[in-house]
């Protein structure tokens, strides 16, 4: 009986410790997508300050580059040399874009994903940015699902 409680808790032990190992990993790779698409804003608004017409391609409709993996690895910028004890640096993609109901406003999309210790642990975060003479609009979409 001894044994059998004994072994029951070291697989409860086990059970906990990767919960936890898990849960850690989801959280740096939140933190560094967090970091990464505050970053993302700060250079977008900045620009947007400077250059009064947007030199990016602009998409009629809402973009949809993020959800190619290719395409995000391709256009993506690294706003944070390395996250620490992450496996990859986080990365923002920016994509512009053109309201239908508001000609004079600039829209953005801004796509962040980081990373944990493993390729596996990933979260990829959103934000709809709109800058439309000097009012700025952060729109949080959503924590969106990593794409295939």
């Amino acid at each position: 009986m001894l044994l059998a409680t004994s072994a029951a808790w070291f697989e409860t032990s086990l059970a906990a410790a990767r919960g936890t190992t898990n849960v850690r990993d989801y959280l740096q790779a939140f933190h560094a997508a967090d970091s990464a698409l505050t970053l993302c804003v700060r250079s977008v608004v900045a620009a947007a300050a400077v250059e009064p017409v947007a030199a990016a391609p602009v998409a009629i409709g809402e973009p949809t580059q993020w959800k190619l993996e290719a395409a995000f690895e391709t256009g993506a910028v690294t706003p944070i040399a390395q996250w620490p004890g992450s496996l990859r640096a986080p990365q923002c993609l920016i994509e512009a874009w053109r309201l239908g109901t508001r000609a004079d406003a600039r829209a953005y999309l801004l796509t962040a994903r980081g990373f944990g210790r493993a390729r596996e642990s990933q979260v990829w975060l959103q934000m709809e940015l709109v800058i439309d003479g000097a009012r700025i609009e952060r729109h949080w979409r959503r924590v969106v699902a990593r794409p295939f």
